[in-house]
């Protein structure tokens, strides 16, 4: 069991900036009206994996229960164009690795867009697969740390063959392989959970100088603040 978690120190900062991002919803929206499209109409997150997942994201930056519900029950229109999910590779300062996820309507614009904040920001795009090997895509579960809920919380590890549990001061936080995660709510049962979500986990993150992780997380912010882009995930650690 790890006890320090880069993940659960990315959320909270970015929990905090999406608090003051006017875009933050807006990207919420058309994730959840996607996973309606992809998912064949299907509103009932319970039926459509993507829905519960994109609903479980809304959440955890407090979008409102009835911008949720309007994001379901929002028609795409044909004009609106279909949007694609899209995985770009990139080095960023310090040759760190980056995985960027994103969700367009326009994949030469996102594309152009992505590769103008990586050059203006010390990174560049790099060739597909050219980092996707220093990455396991897996999925995340945030469990409220209680008095007496270790022996469960590795109970629900196993049953979903998890990869790691990290141990923060008030969470559980486990890492489960991503074709485990429809099951998680079967296993999970009543268990609550403060979040749900896929990510990209560095295999062998590198240590680099504090100079050095902080022009990441700028480039990170930078590349946050498209509308396409998803999530930014990367390889390096501050030393």
């Amino acid at each position: 069991m790890s006890g320090h978690s880069k993940w659960a120190n990315i959320k909270r900062k970015k929990e905090v900036k999406d608090a003051t991002r006017s875009n933050v919803f807006t990207k919420m929206a058309r994730l959840i009206s996607s996973a309606v499209s992809e998912g064949g109409g299907i509103t009932d997150p319970d039926k459509n994996f993507k829905l519960r997942l994109a609903t479980e994201r809304a959440r955890a930056v407090n979008m409102p229960k009835d911008t949720i519900k309007r994001a379901i029950d929002k028609e795409v229109r044909p004009e609106e164009g279909t949007l694609h999910e899209v995985v770009y590779e990139a080095f960023g300062p310090g040759n760190v690795a980056f995985i960027i996820t994103a969700l367009t309507d326009n994949p030469n614009r996102t594309i152009s867009e992505v590769r103008h904040a990586l050059e203006r920001n010390g990174g560049k795009l790099a060739s597909q697969n050219a980092v996707s090997y220093l990455f396991q895509k897996c999925g995340i579960i945030e469990i409220e740390k209680t008095d007496d809920n270790e022996s469960q919380i590795f109970a629900i590890s196993d049953q979903l063959s998890g990869i790691d549990i990290e141990d923060t001061e008030m969470s559980y936080i486990l890492y489960i392989p991503f074709e485990n995660l429809g099951r998680a709510h079967e296993v999970l049962g009543t268990t609550k959970t403060k979040s749900l979500d896929v990510y990209y986990l560095a295999l062998s993150p590198i240590e680099v100088s504090t100079n050095v992780y902080t022009k990441v997380e700028q480039l990170v912010e930078k590349l946050e603040d498209l509308d396409d882009v998803q999530g930014v995930y990367h390889a390096g650690i501050e030393g």
